[in-house]
């Protein structure tokens, strides 16, 4: 009787592998939803409409992208394993907002419910003035502020976000102490500046790229120099060890099956691999890393650890 089930059942448990991978080989079969928990008009729209034309002509499918903003995305981030985990549905998520935010308090959510398939890329953190500034280097930023503790003052995006950190980082490191002020959101922030406001800006590399005409950088928070400011010197260049900005990426919900996360993974990476993507992405200031599905958790761990030191430094966590 044992065989007789044996040989019965062998057959069936085949035919559903074959069935399971034929499915994930057609993967997409129809548009995929890609929720984006911010507002319309931000650098993670922005990311996400430079992704639909590639993806589309890649894969034969479109990328849906709606919006479910709050809470500084912890509204979207909360409710991600509430929707259907058959690979038609993705979010964009965000460093260091996914690690800092559960830090601070009960959002929902917390950043090992995250199904996190890809990080794309960052906006490099920037030390950015008035093209008019009167500091024309790093040193003569540093050396005011050595004169003039607590004087000189940033506009950033928020507390708690990369410029936060960025700064706090910078300011322990060149052994000086500046004022933060936190706008709501980089557009603001960079209002602030042309507005004189503040003396300068810890914003990005794509406020740069969007008002070139109207500021200066002084410097770039990355492993090596931006391809569209190449007489920006980085912050290593100069001395200090500081890469960081807002990383952006892709989550599933956590009931995703692994072939599916490890195929939307590669896909992704295809699509930060065209040449003609780059090249937009890097025009408007933004720089790609590839972080896929199976080197998540080392990233993960790297940055979860800077974060949390640079946040507690920052007092905005315990």
């Amino acid at each position: 009787m044992l065989t007789f089930k044996r040989l019965i059942l062998a057959p069936l448990c085949a035919v559903l592998l074959m069935l399971s991978a034929g499915a994930i080989a057609e993967y997409p079969e129809k548009p995929i939803s890609y929720v984006i928990p911010f507002g319309p008009g931000g650098e993670s729209d922005i990311t996400a409409r430079h992704q639909q034309p590639f993806f589309k002509n890649k894969f034969g499918q479109d990328l849906v992208i709606s919006y479910k903003p709050g809470g500084g995305g912890a509204v979207g981030w909360a409710q991600l394993n509430e929707m259907p985990g058959d690979g038609y549905n993705i979010m964009g998520v965000n460093l260091p907002h996914i690690i800092v935010k559960p830090l601070q308090k009960d959002v929902g959510f917390k950043t090992s419910d995250l199904a996190l398939i890809y990080m794309f890329h960052y906006t490099p953190d920037a030390v950015v003035v008035k093209a008019d500034s009167q500091f024309k280097t790093l040193k003569d930023m540093i050396d005011y502020a050595k004169k003039n503790p607590g004087k000189l003052t940033f506009s950033g995006s928020g507390k708690g976000t990369a410029n936060h950190l960025a700064q706090v980082t910078f300011d322990k490191l060149a052994g000086i102490k500046t004022t933060y002020v936190a706008f709501k959101g980089t557009g603001a922030s960079v209002t602030a500046l042309l507005g004189k406001q503040v003396g300068a800006q810890w914003g990005y590399t794509s406020v740069g790229a969007k008002h070139s005409d109207k500021v200066r950088l002084l410097a770039v928070a990355m492993e090596q120099r931006h391809p569209r400011f190449p007489d920006v010197p980085t912050f290593k260049e100069l001395g200090f060890d500081i890469v960081s900005g807002a990383y952006r990426g892709i989550a599933m919900p956590s009931s995703t099956p692994e072939e599916v996360r490890v195929k939307l993974s590669a896909m992704i990476g295809r699509i930060n691999a065209d040449g003609e993507f780059k090249k937009r992405m890097e025009n408007d200031g933004f720089a790609l890393v590839d972080v896929d599905y199976k080197g998540m958790k080392a990233f993960m761990d790297e940055k979860k650890a800077g974060y949390a030191a640079a946040a507690k430094e920052a007092g905005v966590i315990k």
